[in-house]
């Protein structure tokens, strides 16, 4: 005979015992002591969350015989034990994703109609209910609608934005929770108690991390561990099962990237490379590990679940970090999941850099960004003005006004005509020209070098637009401007794929066009990774290039 799983053994019998959902199983607790319960129920919320037990539970609850449906099941009577084991005749689970269509629920609705085999209520369970076909669901709301009394249903559902809203608005509505870490340990640690399991605290808190809020998750994870290495269980079995390199480089790479250190950063990158480690759970590490000192530099240290070492170590790295550049590498990082390779390392390199540029230019911006109105009036423009002046087209007739009679030999001489002439002196090109205009004959330079100016100043109707992000992410640069048509240089061929979609291509056009104030065209071009690799050595350490390969 099989043994049971833990998920299945370890199920809650009581509403008590349900855990983190307290809204749902006082409010239950309540209807069944004052006999008001409803003959329709919706359960909504993420997998593993106790949607189904909860349904029978209430099952067991109105037909016990020892409570008389006014309270908890006493899980003794025959009727208790016969919903706890599966085979009462009067409750009735349905598995709505492989019996959604209309058929099946035309069966349902004749069956209904006969009174229960020998409890008060026939209690039917329908899970996933959101998978049954419209016609189907349109079926089951009349019987929702005016159901029989000895008839109580419990609809499931992972999905709730899917569910009809008349079948909604004919059901009382709970929602799930999604569990905390704390309420999965905690059970874990009931059930590694009944099965004589010793494990490390540490290897809990893992367990229930990577759960994600599933306590069937959960209990399914530990249950692997102990079939594979027993009931003695250690924190680096569960790194290994869960496939968490727990590898302290991980923190050493977060410490060179706030340090903006790219070159211990990428021989650390190539160290877990050559160790045959995995980069992609390796840069999951890094990201958490980000998102930890994020949240320790906004003082929400409380929501990071790192032991008290690693914790104070956040919180001292936090104070070497702006804000700006934390959220900058997090972002960065958490990007590179989609296109990341196991081995290969140029991805994250390649972010490690993206990092230190950023806050290079982040430091560079104040002395950029000091408004150039003042330059208008820095003198040495004016004689340059000047000599490009022609002489005063005719003498001014105001030296005999404003000088007095008795010196007109010193009004009159040259000297005095040209102190009106910086009054018409032109100013200097581009000082006089609008905040947003581009220098005549320099309009790519001024579009390289704004290029993030111009997508943040593009018209306010193509703001909510997807391209805006698209266009903003890193690896994408104009390289040439050719008449009216611009070319971007995309670093990833599946970037370049999406910006030439017609209303992208749209999109980034009306950016240009608005930015350089003319009608301009888009092309897009797919330029290997390694080009940026060039023009970033090239930034950084004033790099040039000596000699090129053929292909």
């Amino acid at each position: 005979m099989a043994s049971q799983v833990f998920y299945r053994k370890w199920r809650p019998q009581t509403l008590a015992d349900v855990v983190g959902q307290e809204q749902v199983t006082k409010t239950l607790r309540n209807a069944l002591g004052s006999g008001r319960v409803s003959h329709a129920y919706l359960f909504c919320g993420p997998r593993g969350t106790g949607k189904t037990s909860t349904g029978r539970i209430l099952a067991k609850a109105v037909n016990c015989l020892t409570n008389q449906g006014k309270g908890e099941p006493c899980n003794t009577c025959r009727l208790c034990q016969a919903t706890t084991e599966g085979r009462a005749l009067d409750v009735i689970e349905i598995d709505a994703a492989s019996n959604r269509g209309i058929d099946d629920i035309r069966d349902l609705r004749e069956r209904v109609n006969y009174a229960p085999n020998e409890a008060r209520y026939k209690v039917y369970i329908i899970d996933e209910v959101h998978m049954l076909t419209k016609e189907a669901s349109n079926a089951l709301l009349k019987t929702l609608e005016e159901p029989p009394p000895h008839a109580i249903f419990v609809l499931a559902t992972t999905e709730a934005h899917k569910v009809l809203a008349t079948i909604m608005s004919r059901c009382q509505r709970f929602d799930f929770k999604r569990l905390s870490q704390a309420d999965v340990v905690a059970r874990l640690t009931q059930i590694c108690a009944g099965e004589n399991i010793n494990i490390e605290p540490e290897g809990l808190h893992l367990i229930a991390r990577s759960a994600t809020g599933s306590l069937r998750d959960a209990a399914n994870l530990l249950e692997q561990l102990t079939t594979y290495y027993g009931n003695e269980l250690k924190l680096a079995q569960v790194q290994a099962i869960l496939g968490i390199t727990g590898d302290a480089r991980a923190k050493e790479l977060v410490k060179h990237i706030v340090h903006n250190d790219i070159a211990a950063g990428i021989a650390t990158v190539n160290s877990v490379s050559r160790d045959g480690v995995d980069l992609k759970q390796f840069n999951r590490e890094v990201v958490s590990y980000l998102r930890g000192l994020l949240l320790t530099r906004t003082n929400a240290s409380e929501a990071v679940d790192f032991t008290p070492e690693d914790l104070a170590e956040l919180k001292t790295l936090a104070g070497q970090a702006s804000l700006q550049q934390i959220l900058k590498a997090v972002k960065i990082f958490g990007q590179l999941e989609s296109s990341l390779d196991s081995y290969a390392t140029l991805p994250v390199e390649l972010a490690l850099v993206d990092c230190a540029l950023a806050e290079e230019k982040r430091e560079a911006t104040p002395p950029e960004t000091v408004p150039q109105k003042p330059k208008a009036t820095v003198t040495p423009a004016a004689p340059k003005a000047r000599v490009s002046e022609p002489a005063p087209q005719k003498p001014h007739p105001v030296a005999p006004v404003s000088t007095p009679p008795s010196r007109p030999p010193v009004a009159s001489t040259g000297p005095a005509v040209a102190k009106p002439e910086p009054v018409a002196t032109p100013a200097p090109v581009g000082v006089g020209r609008p905040a947003g205009a581009p220098p005549p004959g320099n309009e790519f330079d001024w579009l390289k070098q704004n290029w993030k100016r111009a997508i943040d100043e593009a018209p306010a109707a193509i703001k909510k637009s997807s391209a805006i992000a698209l266009l903003r992410s890193a690896g994408v640069r104009p390289v040439a401007l050719e008449n009216d048509t611009v070319t971007l240089s995309f670093r990833y061929q599946i970037h370049k794929e999406n910006a030439e979609k017609p209303e992208n291509l749209q999109v980034a056009e009306k950016i240009v066009s608005n930015f350089l104030g003319r009608p301009c065209r888009v092309r897009c071009v797919h330029e290997p990774e390694d080009n940026h690799l060039v023009e970033t050595a090239k930034k950084i350490a004033g790099a040039q290039v000596i000699s090129v390969e053929e292909k």
